[in-house]
């Protein structure tokens, strides 16, 4: 792969070349400087798309770009490599995840760097200066980047795809998400159709966008039915989480005879719940999950789950990202695959005990 260099001369154009004017007089980063009232090095920061430039400073910087009637130069030669970005590679969900990109890389020729940042989020920010410096075609991120960063990325010429985007992102980003409302609202129906009324859920975290579709979904459909819907505690999306969710929810003297879990392995902390209070599943509790990770063919009794084609939604956001990076326009800029109720034993109608 070929090592790209930062230009060493403050005096030299910087990624820039001329649109109009005469090109015997270029002109300079240090007239840009000038221009925008900041230093050469600020301005060489907003060219290569870095870090540590205010927000807007680097408009007015960019600004004077615009005035000047420059542009940047075009992108730097394909480097075949493109980027996955996670926060934290969790376990077999993201498994699934890294299957799916290299299915898709291998298909194209093209090599995948995988980052990880762990759980010091402040890793991100020197990740990103790396991620300038070798410039791959693209990035498909698990990883939620802010707004500075995706126009870092911009900035740079490195078109990227948000996989499954936990917040808000604004109209132009592309992303590849699932139908998580829909989802919600099949997995509480099931339960509602065996005849379950007191119905909880194990919700994520306050902010997650994609698991908050899934208790809308289920209150949607506990209101079609004329139920509550607001049997809910909140836990992390972890089996820990949902163990620590289906104890409280276990112990309540009107407790529930059914239980979505807003992920698989909180769904597993209910299995552990129920069996350390001596409830059988689907006899005691009946138990839905999300995701339908392998182990939710594998426990005992096999878990009714949401699917949530993260393979072919990781093949997906894959092929967009690489377009991106040919430098094709992206007929849709969101997409979202459907997900679909897997039914298997851990769902009964109620009282079937003895």
């Amino acid at each position: 792969m070929a090592r790209l260099t930062r230009a060493e001369s403050s005096e030299q154009p910087v990624d820039l070349e001329p649109q109009l004017g005469d090109p015997l007089r270029p002109v300079t980063i240090a007239a840009i400087a000038e221009s925008a009232g900041v230093s050469v090095p600020t301005v060489s920061k907003v060219i290569n798309g870095r870090s540590g430039v205010a927000a807007q400073t680097r408009a007015r910087v960019e600004a004077a770009i615009n005035q000047h009637g420059y542009r940047r130069s075009s992108p730097a030669a394909r480097s075949n490599m493109m980027e996955l970005v996670f926060d934290e590679i969790e376990d077999m969900w993201g498994v699934q995840i890294i299957r799916g990109v290299e299915r898709v890389a291998r298909q194209h020729g093209v090599g995948v760097i995988l980052t990880e940042f762990g759980p010091q989020r402040s890793a991100i920010r020197y990740w990103i200066d790396d991620t300038l410096s070798r410039r791959p075609d693209c990035l498909v991120t698990v990883a939620q980047l802010d707004d500075e960063q995706r126009n870092q990325l911009r900035a740079r010429g490195i078109p990227f795809v948000v996989f499954d985007p936990t917040v808000e992102l604004p109209d132009d980003v592309p992303f590849v998400g699932a139908t998580n409302w829909a989802g919600g609202r099949s997995a509480a129906r099931h339960l509602i159709g065996l005849g379950h009324r007191r119905i909880a859920m194990i919700a994520a975290p306050e902010g997650i966008l994609c698991c908050r579709a899934r208790l809308d979904g289920y209150r949607a459909a506990c209101d079609g039915a004329g139920l509550s819907g607001d049997l809910i505690v909140r836990a992390e999306l972890s089996r820990e989480g949902g163990e620590t969710a289906a104890l409280d929810l276990l112990n309540r003297p009107d407790r529930p005879t059914a239980i979505f879990a807003a992920n698989d392995l909180q769904a597993l902390g209910v299995y552990h719940a129920a069996r350390r209070l001596g409830m059988r599943i689907p006899s005691d509790l009946s138990v839905v999950g999300f995701d339908d990770l392998p182990l939710a063919d594998l426990v005992d009794p096999p878990l009714t789950t949401v699917h949530q084609p993260l393979t072919e939604m990781a093949v997906t956001a894959t092929e967009l990202a690489l377009a991106l990076g040919r430098g094709e326009r992206a007929s849709q800029v969101g997409l979202e695959l459907g997900t679909t109720l897997k039914i298997r034993q851990s769902t009964a109608p109620p009282g079937t005990s003895g």
